[in-house]
């Protein structure tokens, strides 16, 4: 099969997966990078893997990916400290905890082992939790998180196995139609003939959409992370809780340490171009204190260590476009945070549309970018 470009202008792990599954299937692959390797979202995030979702196609997004992280080292020979602690979302309001049990309810039915707790039941999977405030939670084992970087770097070391040429700091500035038909990109100076061109580019997805004359509901959006020393120590066998109603969250690191994180406030568009990387203090303390509220670990004597900001991007319903939107270009953007979790069952996706002309791997209708015409279903389980 003839050349597939992945214009994938922040280096992640989407394209990377993309092209490695592409590659695996014969075809020629040339992923083209604006700066380095991990240098946008993939690299400044969490590295949460879960299957807790609130819509089937998420939840199915992740069960196909789970079955890459759980042998990603076998695999693909490096260790990503997959650590399977769990996911432990929590609910303050009855609203949220009816939600939480349903998504139980939708969840089990698809094979995910996750359960709804009582409050006193969620203090057994989080010691330091303040049960008065909350009236309900729902917790999986099989959920966790892992090092985005090192799993970057083995999707990078077996495209390049496979073949596929990565060239970095190598930013597209145009991409080639003939008539309604993609049918290449400009790269560096240099132009690329492609029987396909798929646009995983994070943040940039909206402007290289454009470049094709394709206008896609993509924003990219900040997000802040503190690591924090607690005042008393975060036990690694914590799961990575988040609080629905307050919409922040921590998770363990180790020694004791812990990261930090949630939106609030006003959320506005970003210029992925011109955004400041790092964290700010003053969010970092109200982060802090909110994470306080939901447990005893953080308090006055809490040390904020260091932090940065990179971005999500986001569409209105908080589930990614994978499809071929026009002749010769794939899109798959937009994950809303979720990127990195779904990224292995997203590069299948993509090499089936490249490939088989469909995806069958998961129903891929709820995808689609047609969807925003009509009444959508947005997925809740976000911060």
């Amino acid at each position: 099969m003839g050349r597939t470009c992945t214009p994938s202008s922040s280096g992640g792990i989407v394209g990377l997966a993309s092209a490695h599954a592409l590659a695996e299937r014969d075809v020629r692959v040339t992923v083209c990078e604006k700066g380095s390797l991990g240098g946008g979202s993939t690299g400044r995030s969490a590295g949460g893997i879960r299957a807790q979702f609130s819509t089937p196609v998420n939840v199915e997004l992740s069960l196909v990916s789970f079955e890459t992280w759980d042998a990603f080292e076998e695999r693909f020979g490096v260790d990503i400290a997959h650590r399977r602690v769990g996911y432990l979302f929590l609910a303050r309001e009855e609203a949220t905890a009816e939600r939480l049990r349903e998504n139980v309810a939708m969840q089990n039915e698809r094979g995910v082992p996750s359960a709804f707790l009582t409050p006193e039941e969620a203090v057994e999977r989080c010691g330091g939790l303040r049960l008065e405030r909350f009236v309900g939670a729902s917790y999986s084992p099989k959920d966790g998180f892992a090092d985005p970087n090192l799993a970057l770097q083995g999707y990078a070391r077996a495209a390049r196995e496979a073949g596929v040429e990565i060239r970095t700091n190598a930013g597209v500035t145009g991409i080639r139609r003939d008539a309604e038909r993609v049918v290449g990109v400009e790269c560096d100076g240099e132009r690329f003939d492609a029987d396909r061109v798929v646009n995983a580019a994070g943040p940039w997805a909206r402007r290289v959409a454009r470049m094709a004359g394709v206008e896609l509901p993509v924003a990219p959006r900040r997000r802040q992370m503190a690591v924090v020393d607690p005042e008393r120590p975060v036990p690694e066998s914590d799961p990575f809780t988040i609080d629905l109603d307050t919409a922040s969250y921590f998770r363990p690191e180790r020694e004791g340490i812990a990261l930090v994180g949630g939106q609030w406030g006003e959320d506005p568009d970003t210029d992925p171009d011109r955004y400041r990387e790092g964290m700010e203090l003053e969010w970092a303390a109200d982060a802090v204190e909110r994470a306080g509220e939901s447990t005893t670990y953080f308090g006055p004597e809490t040390r904020i260590r260091r932090g940065w900001a990179g971005l999500y991007a986001v569409t209105p319903d908080n589930h990614p476009i994978v499809e071929e939107t026009v002749p010769g270009l794939v899109n798959a953007v937009g994950f809303s945070g979720h990127g990195f979790m779904h990224a292995p069952a997203t590069g299948k996706l993509v090499a089936e549309l490249v490939c088989d002309g469909e995806a069958s791997l998961v129903d891929a209708e709820p995808l689609r970018s047609d969807r925003f015409g009509s009444e959508v279903t947005t997925e809740r389980n976000v911060v």
